[in-house]
């Protein structure tokens, strides 16, 4: 990797830490050169500006979180604990997030749900990802006969992510993880209605 290229990998790991912890709005060029230790024309030999940072960094965060998700399921074998295992990745929000900051995805949606447009862009793609992949793992529990034909399965993925992103907020503004088992057990109850024995 040239010198470039590792600067610029740099300030979009640093930066997807910032944003995921101030926020875009409350993050600076400033805050960008002290954190990535660089000077302010350091960053703009890289990038044009904090809007570009932005894009690349919710990128870099959500491919670490999806890349989670995809190691979880990945070492279950049946659909419900699929789902189980993508739902353990949240469960100590409090204390040991996915990602430094809590979660990119809940923080981007909250976030740029009226500001800047590209970035509320990016974070409706990754939250349909998201639901595409829990209703991929549930397409297949039904093919298989693991799960009842009559499950509703983009309506349940739906669920179970809104359901998880919500408990990761309740979670980590109480400071209380129960909110995360709470949603957690409710999940592997509602599937266990789906299973067929």
């Amino acid at each position: 990797m040239r010198k470039g290229e590792k600067t610029r990998q740099h300030i979009i790991e640093k930066a997807a830490g910032l944003f995921n912890q101030k926020g875009y709005a409350g993050s600076s060029i400033q805050d960008i050169m002290e954190v990535t230790g660089l000077t302010k024309g350091g960053v703009y030999r890289t990038f044009s500006g904090k809007d570009e940072i932005a894009l690349e960094a919710f990128d870099y965060a959500s491919r670490i979180l999806m890349g989670h998700f995809l190691n979880a399921a990945e070492k279950a074998e049946t659909a419900v604990d699929k789902i189980m295992a993508v739902c353990a990745v949240y469960e100590d929000p409090v204390n040991h997030p996915p990602i430094e900051g809590g979660c990119p995805l809940l923080n981007t949606a909250v976030e740029a749900d009226d500001g800047y447009l590209p970035l509320r862009e990016k974070a409706a793609a990754a939250h349909s990802q998201f639901t595409a992949f829990i209703q991929g793992i549930l397409d297949k529990g039904v093919s298989s006969g693991e799960l009842l034909p009559t499950l509703h399965t983009e309506a349940l993925a739906s669920f179970v992510v809104s359901s998880l992103e919500g408990s990761v907020m309740a979670s980590r503004l109480t400071g209380d993880n129960k909110h995360a088992g709470f949603v957690i057990h409710q999940i592997k109850t509602i599937l266990s209605t789906y299973q067929i024995k």
